[in-house]
């Protein structure tokens, strides 16, 4: 970037902020309900992605826990399903910097927050989860794939007017589960977005996904892998699934739906899918069911770890004061705030089959790319991610190893040309919640484009 050009950004940036700041100082968060003191600040809602049908986005941006946030990278952090809510997950159990308590009332430090590397920006998306809304009720009816991409370019580009001190600003995206549609899509989008435009304002460079649906065949494949070789069901059904289903057609035929019905009510037993060696939420704690992933096998769940901290959020978000201090449902959603959203992913219209092509486009481009596994998941499982990303066909350019932490093994890794992948030992579908050390460690990493240690 030229002098000329870097002065009249920042005169841009000056300008713009002078006319905005009563608009940032409109979204400032003074403090959550129950919140520690904390020195950072932190802003939150809502972006408006499409004026005649009253489509809205809702953000909350944690700024940097450092002195200096300006010399921080932005990260957007999106959680999948399609339809569950990155506050609920990514913010409220995972990277956030505050963890809920058991009162639901109050709030406490997560030690492990990602904040502490970065500005995280955390996106409700698409129209209909959690905060954000839609004043069309069939936008319930006819989300995807497309249309959620457009709308998160249009809401990053409109947020950035608000807060112009972030345009030019090194971006990242990041998430996990039904994410791994949502970054590279929407990294694709933002890539050419800026091809087309001579000055453009969001800085990507490159993007981190786990335990991400990435190709329908491969996935379902290597996740009955898992399930067998885990012990989770019997050889007689593994036998009877992999002869069965196609997994190229959208629906299974009868034969391979009752196979994988009867693993599921008569051989998974009440394990939670999604952390299959820690405990389940069971009914004397509160049973949740939740449809939280799109094609794939598995699609009901018993809810996360704590083993049932989800809740919390859900009793959290739902209070007055709460949404008061927030800036949030300040147009009266008719529903109350849930952590996914059953509308969005029963009527889920357009999906990608395999996010392969775009994954060469992307490596093509030179974006720096990290895949990573928690591996005790059977539901996006390690083995499904390494045979999808096998027919990437990239040149191994440091070859399989462990890596460490505190001396001990945190997973394994390798790096390809053009992407990394890696693992997370012990870590079920939401890393950051089951191995948060271990998270932060390959969060960190990536941020500096450094392999992970080796001892």
């Amino acid at each position: 970037m030229s002098i000329l050009v870097i002065c009249l950004v920042f005169t841009s940036i000056i300008t713009n902020a002078l006319s905005l700041t009563q608009e940032q100082e409109n979204d400032r968060i003074t403090a959550l309900p129950g919140q520690p003191e904390v020195a950072f600040s932190q802003f939150s809602g809502y972006i408006t992605v499409h004026k005649k049908q009253g489509r809205a986005l809702f953000y909350w941006l944690v700024e940097a826990a450092t002195p200096n946030p300006p010399l921080k990278p932005l990260v957007l952090w999106l959680n999948g399903g399609p339809g569950c809510s990155s506050i609920a997950y990514g913010a409220s159990e995972e990277i956030g910097p505050f963890r809920i308590n058991k009162n639901a009332s109050s709030l406490s430090l997560n030690q492990y927050s990602w904040n502490k590397e970065a500005n995280i920006l955390f996106l409700e998306s698409p129209a209909g989860v959690g905060f954000s809304y839609t004043n069309t009720s069939s936008n319930l009816k006819d989300s995807g794939d497309k249309r959620t991409a457009s709308d998160a370019l249009k809401f990053l580009k409109r947020w950035m007017s608000r807060f112009p001190q972030y345009k030019y600003r090194e971006f990242y995206i990041s998430g996990e589960s039904y994410a791994g549609h949502y970054v590279p899509q929407l990294a694709q989008k933002i890539h050419n977005y800026n091809k087309n435009h001579h000055d453009p304002i969001i800085n990507l460079k490159g993007f981190i996904v786990g335990n991400a649906v990435t190709d329908n065949k491969y996935d379902n494949i290597g996740t009955v892998e898992y399930w067998w070789t885990h012990s989770i069901i019997s050889d007689t059904t593994y036998k009877t699934i992999k002869n069965s289903c196609n997994f190229t057609s959208p629906k299974y035929n009868e034969k391979c739906d009752n196979a994988i019905n009867y693993a599921w009510n008569h051989e998974f037993g009440e394990i939670d899918q999604y952390s299959i060696y820690t405990p389940s939420c069971n009914n004397s704690s509160g049973n949740v069911t939740l449809s939280r992933l799109k094609n794939t096998l598995v699609r009901r769940r018993v809810s996360g770890y704590d083993p049932c901290v989800e809740r919390r959020a859900e009793k959290y978000y739902n209070r007055p004061e709460v949404q008061h201090a927030m800036h949030a449902n300040y147009t009266g959603i008719p529903y109350k705030w849930t952590a996914c959203s059953d509308d969005l992913l029963e009527n889920w219209k357009d999906s990608q089959f395999s996010m392969l092509p775009t994954y060469k486009k992307l490596i093509a481009a030179g974006y720096r790319i990290w895949v990573f596994s928690g591996d005790t998941d059977s539901v996006v499982p390690v083995t499904a991610t390494r045979l999808s990303l096998s027919h990437l066909n990239l040149t191994v350019k440091t070859r399989w190893y462990p890596w460490y932490i505190n001396g001990q093994v945190g997973g394994w890794t390798e790096e390809y040309d053009g992407l990394t992948f890696a693992t997370v030992r012990g870590a079920g579908h939401e890393v950051p919640l089951f191995q948060p050390e271990r998270g932060y460690l390959l969060f960190e990493s990536f941020l500096a484009g450094k392999n992970l240690p080796r001892s």
